[in-house]
């Protein structure tokens, strides 16, 4: 009995010394950052998260849209109409931006820079300003395009003037794949990488999945409930496009920074879109496939059932400009909705 008692005894403490999760947060890419891993001791948990941290505030600071940066010194120079030589890093992420661009019918382009800061979202607080309507013709009528981007190792060139690349919609989802990266790297399999709502999961949390839950566009009809959860699996990615962080309203009328490429304005046909990736193909990281493909599925509207199928989206959540839901088969399977007798519209 009592080898028995000292067992057990040794079992408890041993539990109790188990490492408890360890959470670090930050402000980066305009947004909140929340990096939690899980059965790491707690120094070395902290010195995995450091890294990752330090690793995002690099790629801000590198590839920032608006404050002086290798991408602001690329844009002055297809301004004036110059080659500018960059950085091989640079080269590649504007190489798999024009790819991801061209299989998105263009809907996502991180091109059209300049009409994102004409309609005044290169900056920190949005004002409810109209641009200037002859600005803003001359500007779609220039058609600014990542296909007009030539690529020539390390330099790039462009006969199109209005071009102006904006990494916004692409580089949060860069930067999950790297964080995902360098913890695996300190043999950190178990982790939950947020940036603002694009989310990424390595692993579990102990003995169950890591939960994530999904915002609804207009919070205060589910009393800031979310929608819905869900469970995400290990290397499994999360993103979500809404109308409702980055907006200003003019006459009661909403504008988000989600600029459709053909008209030039804001898209308004859909408040939210949301992507689960479950791995990454092609060549491309599921946290870059999660923060791009969201784009042009919002921008897509009720269109969106057909570019997700040929963009190979099976995972998706879509709640349009009238708050209706709706949801392919294959998500609708892996979630729990938290309000009851919610009308769900089924997407095959």
């Amino acid at each position: 009995m009592r080898w028995l008692l000292l067992f057990l005894l040794a079992l408890l403490l041993g539990a109790c010394a188990r490492p408890a999760p360890v959470t670090q947060e930050a402000y980066v890419f305009g947004t909140r950052v929340e990096l939690v891993v899980w059965d790491i001791p707690e120094g070395e948990a902290h010195a995995a998260l450091g890294e990752v941290l330090r690793e995002f505030d690099r790629l801000h600071r590198a590839y920032h849209a608006w404050q002086p940066s290798e991408l602001t010194a690329l844009n002055d120079a297809l301004a004036a109409g110059r080659a500018h030589e960059v950085s091989a890093e640079l080269a590649a992420l504007i190489d798999t931006a024009r790819q991801l661009a061209e299989r998105s019918n263009y809907l996502f382009d991180p091109a059209v820079g300049r009409l994102v800061a004409l309609w005044g979202f290169h900056a920190e607080e949005f004002k409810p300003v109209l641009p200037d309507l002859q600005a803003l013709e001359t500007l779609v009528a220039a058609k600014p395009s990542s296909a007009d981007l030539v690529i020539e190792g390390n330099t790039i060139r462009t006969g199109n003037p209005a071009v102006a690349l904006d990494f916004g919609g692409y580089l949060k989802g860069v930067a999950l794949d790297r964080a995902a990266a360098l913890l695996k790297a300190r043999g950190i399999h178990n982790a939950l990488i947020n940036i603002g709502g694009n989310v990424m999961a390595l692993g579990r949390k102990g003995d169950t999945p890591w939960r994530v839950g999904l915002q609804h566009p207009r919070a205060t009809l589910t009393g800031n409930a979310p929608l819905a959860t869900l469970e995400l699996r290990d290397g499994e990615a999360i993103g979500t496009s809404g109308d409702y962080q980055r907006y200003f309203e003019v006459d009661g009328r909403r504008y988000c920074h989600l600029i459709d490429p053909r008209s030039g304005a804001p898209a308004q046909d859909t408040q939210a879109l949301t992507v689960l990736v479950t791995a990454g193909h092609d060549g491309y990281g599921a946290g870059m496939l999660s923060d791009v493909l969201t784009k042009p599925l919002f921008i897509a509207g009720a269109r969106w059932p057909e570019l997700a199928q040929r963009l190979g989206v099976a995972h998706a959540l879509r709640v349009d400009a009238q708050g209706r839901i709706f949801v392919t088969a294959a998500l609708q399977a892996r979630l729990h909705f938290t309000m009851e007798n919610l009308p769900i519209n089924l997407v095959k």
